[in-house]
């Protein structure tokens, strides 16, 4: 059975890939260089893109129970971060303490708005804390792919990660404009989940035992490490970069949902 973690993984965690990303950033050679996977971001503007995703974070969970998220002026001032390279990384490591400080504070029960509120997973503070680890790994990924070095998402992060993008961002009640399918992916660490399509909407599971199941049900699989789905499930490697088979299709029209539309 997968690892469950615990909300105080879950910090350690967005401690620890918060720091490869401002190595990242403080090994480049200039913070003007292009972003691999964000045409027309610079480095910079990669920092200060995450950097006020984690302030924003941070207000939502201060807030606390809520129909709507918090107006901007509370997590953004209007100065944007600092251009200096020290100073930025400084304002990247105190974006980061004041994100862990409110959520330290909150404790993983805090009731918050959130916007996967038809998803099985908690309008909380502790969904808060683990939806911030993805994040911040796959654009340290960037950072590191920038400087032309990218290193995997480490295993722990991954299969959480890839769990919590099934979970919170995959799962809905919204129905699928599509032909129902069924769609496995099976990490190569031992773990594999299954996505149910049909105008009920999206339903993931588990599977036990892992890569178990009826085969005949299956539209469509895809195999590969836990970092290489976490990093093709946010548009970062293509489809061709894992092993799959099945209806192709159904893969592109994942890409394209958008369940609130």
């Amino acid at each position: 059975m997968q690892k469950i973690l615990t909300f105080s993984d879950h910090l350690r965690l967005i401690d620890e890939r918060s720091a490869a990303l401002r190595a990242a950033v403080a090994a480049a050679p200039s913070l003007g260089m292009q972003v691999p996977t964000h045409p027309g971001r610079t480095l910079f503007d990669l920092v200060q893109h995450v950097g006020m995703g984690r302030r924003k974070s941070a207000a939502i969970v201060v807030a606390g129970p809520a129909d709507a998220p918090p107006d901007k002026s509370a997590w953004d001032d209007g100065a944007g971060a600092p251009r200096d390279r020290e100073a930025l990384l400084a304002w990247w490591t105190e974006s980061v303490a004041h994100l862990t400080g409110v959520l330290r504070e909150a404790g993983p029960d805090r009731g918050c708005w959130t916007w996967w509120d038809d998803s099985p997973s908690p309008q909380t503070s502790g969904a808060w804390a683990r939806r911030q680890v993805p994040e911040i790994a796959v654009h340290t990924y960037d950072a590191q792919l920038t400087l032309g070095a990218p290193q995997p998402l480490p295993v722990e992060v991954a299969l959480d990660g890839f769990d919590d993008c099934q979970f919170t961002l995959c799962a809905t009640t919204v129905a699928w404009p599509h032909q129902p399918a069924v769609v496995d992916y099976h990490a190569t660490e031992g773990y594999s989940w299954r996505l149910r399509l049909s105008r009920e909407g999206a339903q993931v599971a588990r599977l036990t035992p892992a890569g178990g199941g009826d085969p005949e049900t299956v539209d469509a699989s895809a195999w590969g490490t836990a970092s290489d789905l976490v990093l093709f499930f946010y548009g970062r490697i293509p489809l061709d970069a894992l092993e799959f088979e099945g209806d192709r299709r159904i893969f592109d029209q994942l890409a394209a949902w958008d369940p609130s539309l």
